[in-house]
């Protein structure tokens, strides 16, 4: 699974549009733009994410988690780790959305 996000990530960075840090996903949320989240497990303190999942349930937008913030960053094109990205335009990762179970439009 988490594999697939990574990939999913990649794709959207270079063909759609993706959005990093934790505020920046947040408002993705709110906005009703995410169409999946990832986030990471080995986030210190994990209060910072852990509104993230809640927030996205309630806007029915899946969350996968990955084990590391730096291959989430990297993932995301970040030289250092994130604890968070979402996927607002999917671009050509719409078919491994769909295997995550991403939101329609």
């Amino acid at each position: 699974m988490s594999e697939k996000a990574y990939e999913a990530i990649e794709l959207a960075r270079k063909t759609g549009k993706i959005t990093k840090g934790t505020n920046e996903v947040t408002k993705d949320i709110e906005r009703g733009r995410a169409k999946l989240v990832v986030i990471a497990k080995d986030v210190s303190p994990p209060e910072i994410v852990m509104h993230i999942p809640l927030l996205a349930k309630e806007k029915g937008i899946p969350v996968v988690e990955v084990d590391k913030k730096v291959e989430l960053g990297a993932a995301a094109g970040l030289k250092v780790g994130t604890a968070s990205v979402a996927i607002t335009q999917e671009g050509e990762a719409k078919d491994l959305l769909k295997e995550l179970g991403a939101k329609k439009e």
